[in-house]
């Protein structure tokens, strides 16, 4: 059974967990903003959350085990920008994030979902595919090469 866990819920220790998982290599390394968070910014982060109404952050627990974090942000009437990422200590959790994802954009009245991934972020990109994503356009951002990808939820 997945429960979505609002950030703006989260137990001290759970928001802890979430910035230690955001801040690892492994992670981190495919964040536009790559750089090392500090607690007090992730805290603060979190409590301006309350005040936004653009996005929402999820810490994803599965029966006792908590697997990764989902998030939609450029939340509009029709689209949102997703983020996602696995518990880093876990593997072949993906699809469980993104199947969490998907249900919540859609009880959100979400009809479109918007991924930004640098394209040699192959794990990434097999996920999105996996989902039917179909990229829409290449950038780049700090030099490297991103693909945007969308996925149409009707």
């Amino acid at each position: 059974m997945i429960q979505l866990l609002n950030f703006t819920t989260l137990e001290p220790v759970q928001k802890e967990l979430v910035l230690s998982w955001r801040n690892h290599p492994d992670i981190r390394k495919w964040m536009i903003d790559d750089s090392l968070i500090a607690l007090e910014d992730h805290l603060h982060f979190i409590d301006l959350l309350h005040t936004k109404t653009d996005r929402c952050y999820f810490l994803v627990q599965k029966g006792t085990q908590y697997i990764g974090v989902i998030d939609l942000t450029a939340i509009s009437k029709d689209s949102a920008e997703l983020g996602i990422y696995a518990n880093p200590t876990m593997r072949g959790v993906g699809t469980a994030l993104m199947n969490a994802l998907i249900d919540h954009a859609k009880t959100l009245g979400l009809l479109k979902l918007i991924a930004h991934v640098y394209i040699t972020n192959v794990r990434a990109k097999t996920l999105y595919k996996k989902f039917n994503f179909k990229e829409t356009k290449q950038t780049k951002h700090n030099n490297k090469k991103m693909s945007t990808l969308e996925l149409e939820l009707c």
